[in-house]
């Protein structure tokens, strides 16, 4: 397999499926640009704040890509290239990308209000809480993780005494300071730039060029004077606070330009990684990568061979079978049912004409799926040290770096070891810098969920009384959003993060389900739905039934086996009641759906 001509091929079928298979969407959904948009109608310099597309787009990118476009795909790489690739372009341009265009469309029609209002006013009120209250645990997981994973990114740890450990501590602890520098400069002079820009028509071409100067320098700065050094506690409570403060501040002031600044710096990774592929590629070293085209139908069988030949096995593969492990680890890059909060609880306030949907949510899922072949891409050409789990190539981040890096050292002039080890700082900050962009964007969508879980369709917030008053204030909805999703990364949020795959992909079922039914009301065009919709719940089942049954094997099986899981009975007690909740969470919300979508039973033309 060539690198470049995977690459190639990949690009060509996005942009085809972007131009013929995204401009029939809009033709068919009725995309009207003489229509006012949510942000200008609701326009509150909170939350509903028109903006230029290409600081939408920038927020929108930043909020969904993370590390998921680069996790997914490299764990499933234990597949084989092929069943990536695959999955890859059809779930992007069909799956995905439909997914997140629609959500984002519907969000429009509905006030800029979250996929929550859009299943109340087009199922029922039962059907609008069950989805706020799995909508707003999932965020709060989301919260956990990525708290933690950024706290982690930034920390310092106590330098052993032993000097052969101590080099490898003291070179991470630069890293993690670089990267917690370079990180809180952006938000200190997003908010400058927020400030300074508000109000004021900039030319798009300065505005881009000076936000790409200022990115250069800020990451000149921290990765030179890396001078904040804390421990990961300190980080965690100080990002507590910073989520808190972000995720009700208007978001002109931070919201919009971090996230438009920080987009650079991901479109600057593509950049980099594109150099890396093209160099090795033309220069002959990713010619013909070693990874096979297919492996086998079952991850673990691959991992035993492995185990067997080398005594160590890839720690970041994915385990269980193709089907539905495939699905269920490739999401962002593919279809994440995420994007579509992020596309209704953000973005759709942020739109100026409902013409800048498609380039926003289809586009910007489409060129998700762009990194995500990147990806693949990189754990290719380290094949070899990827699938024996050697080290430093544990993490999913970790083996995206060096593939990229080493890809880039192949290039005459840039192979000093130098560059190589800038490249692979730079590739992780990237990554780094975007899980605390998800971060605050989660608290703001998690605020937003749990407001409208206490209150009715269709009833204004302003007019609520008693207890649900508070419940529904922004400042209450917001503590309570930061401190279960912090206090839960504090104490252990990875017992039940092995759910969080199929949680994930059942909000993308559900959505789906969501504007489905929308556009049947609405007399729209809505068979396009049909085959991702029930194959997402199919696949989302099947993953939750099999973690199901291998909780109850565990009860049935050994007690010392037991007591070795992750939080031990009481943690396989945890996944176990979950995962069930979930399954009939997704029967009875799909059941809903069903009567309404081919039912007939809810036509309102008011929903257009």
């Amino acid at each position: 397999m060539n690198a470049l001509l995977l690459l190639l091929v990949g690009a060509v079928i996005l942009i085809l499926g972007y131009i013929f298979y995204g401009g029939w969407l809009a033709k068919q959904w009725g995309v009207d640009d003489s229509r006012e948009t949510p942000a200008h109608s609701m326009e509150d310099g909170v939350d509903y704040v028109p903006a230029k597309p290409y600081v939408v787009i920038g927020h929108h990118f930043s909020s969904i890509a993370g590390a998921g476009p680069i996790n997914g795909p490299i764990q499933a790489a234990v597949f084989g290239w092929v069943p990536v690739f695959l999955w890859v372009l059809i779930g992007g341009i069909f799956f995905g990308a439909m997914h997140d265009f629609g959500s984002l469309f519907a969000s429009l029609r509905h006030k800029g209000q979250t996929l929550a209002a859009v299943v109340g006013e087009n199922i029922d009120d039962s059907a609008k809480k069950l989805f706020c209250v799995f909508a707003f645990l999932t965020l709060v997981l989301v919260v956990a993780a990525f708290a933690s994973i950024v706290a982690g990114t930034f920390a310092v740890a106590a330098v052993p005494d032993d000097p052969a450990k101590a080099a490898s501590v003291t070179a991470s602890n630069l890293a993690n300071s670089r990267t917690a520098m370079i990180s809180v400069l952006f938000i200190v002079v997003a908010v400058i730039w927020g400030l300074l820009t508000r109000g004021r028509n900039i030319p798009g071409a300065v505005n881009i060029i000076g936000a790409i100067v200022v990115i250069i320098a800020i990451t000149a700065i921290g990765y030179n004077f890396p001078v904040i050094q804390l421990d990961s506690t300190t980080w965690m409570i100080i990002i507590g606070i910073y989520i808190l403060v972000a995720s009700v501040t208007p978001v002109w002031i931070l919201l919009q330009p971090r996230d438009y600044l920080s987009s650079y710096l991901l479109y600057g990774m593509i950049i980099l990684a594109v150099v890396g592929i093209v160099g090795a590629s033309v220069t002959g070293s990713a010619g013909n990568l070693e990874i096979p085209a297919f492996t086998s139908f079952d991850a673990t069988a691959v991992k035993k061979e492995a185990l067997a030949a080398s005594g160590n096995a890839a720690s970041a593969a994915a385990t269980g079978g193709l089907f539905p492990a495939l699905f269920v680890t490739i999401a962002c890059g593919a279809i994440s049912g995420f994007h579509s909060l992020v596309a209704s609880g953000t973005t759709s306030k942020q739109l100026d004409r409902e013409s800048h949907a498609q380039p926003i949510a289809y586009g910007g899922m489409l060129l998700e799926c762009l990194l995500a072949i990147i990806s693949l891409c990189a754990v290719a050409y380290v094949y070899g040290n990827y699938i024996s789990g050697a080290a430093g190539y544990t993490t999913p981040t970790a083996i995206f770096a060096q593939g990229l890096s080493q890809m880039i050292g192949t290039i005459p002039g840039l192979s000093s070891a130098d560059i190589v080890s800038i490249a692979y700082s730079l590739l992780i900050l990237a990554v780094s810098a975007f899980c605390l962009t998800s971060l605050d964007t989660a608290t703001r969508i998690g605020r937003m969920m749990f407001q409208e879980l206490f209150t009715k369709v269709g009833e204004d917030p302003r007019q609520i009384t008693g207890v649900r008053k508070v419940l529904v204030n922004p400042y209450v909805a917001t503590v309570v959003t930061v401190l279960l999703g912090v206090g839960l990364g504090m104490t252990g949020y990875t017992i039940i993060w092995p759910l969080f795959g199929a949680a994930n992909q059942l909000l993308a079922a559900l959505a789906l389900l969501a504007v489905c039914a929308w556009l049947g009301n609405a007399g729209r065009n809505n068979k396009m739905f049909y085959i991702p919709m029930v194959f997402m719940l199919i696949v989302t089942l099947t993953s939750l039934a099999q973690t199901g049954w291998a909780k109850i094997q565990l009860f049935m099986g050994p007690a010392d086996v037991l007591a070795k899981q992750a939080g031990g009975a009481m943690g396989v007690a945890a996944q176990l009641i979950i995962a069930i909740l979930l399954f009939v969470l997704a029967i009875v919300l799909a059941v809903k759906g069903a009567k309404i979508i081919f039912g007939g039973g809810k036509k309102k033309e008011a929903a257009a």
